[in-house]
């Protein structure tokens, strides 16, 4: 399993997973609005002058079979950044074989790298399986609203950990 960042040439790419991504989220009832996302705002947005956050591709055996996308956040309190991961997906048929954890160890790198003080994101509850394969990497689900789960994932000292999880 490869991981790799996005480039330019890879607007339609990146459309094409965030298709996904949606499609996943209504299958399960965590989404049902309407998708508003076109190659040139994320042409603007993601490769513009300002980057408003990047995109992580998983690869294998030469084909893109997830994606991460994520972004900084500041704490004036902390005096430093977070991540903040706002979407992961796995293509279907290739889950729980390192794709997902190939992606968050990347993640975490980046964290580290940037001295983030953790990662965060947020996760629907009704995503069982994804919520068991967050709970292996050590994050904790630090507060939930409904059917949505806020996670928090403290894991600078050893991010080598996550490659011994399965996603």
């Amino acid at each position: 399993m490869k991981v790799r960042a996005a480039t330019p040439d890879d607007v339609s790419l990146i459309v094409s997973f965030i298709q996904k991504k949606s499609e996943f989220d209504r299958n399960i009832g965590a989404f049902s609005g309407v998708l508003q996302v076109s190659e040139d705002k994320i042409r603007r947005t993601l490769f513009g002058a300002r980057p408003f956050s990047y995109i992580l591709f998983a690869e294998f055996s030469g084909h893109e079979v997830g994606f991460a996308l994520y972004g900084f956040r500041y704490s004036s309190f902390a005096g430093q950044p977070s991540l903040w991961l706002d979407d992961l997906y796995v293509d279907d048929k290739i889950r729980s074989q390192g794709a997902g954890a190939a992606l968050m160890a990347q993640l975490a790198q980046i964290a580290k790298e940037n001295d983030c003080t953790h990662l965060a994101w947020n996760a629907d509850a009704r995503n069982t399986r994804g919520l068991r394969f967050y709970e292996q990497l050590g994050a904790e689900v630090t507060e939930q609203h409904g059917n949505r789960c806020f996670l928090r994932w403290v894991l600078w000292a050893d991010v080598q950990q996550v490659d011994k999880v399965d996603g």
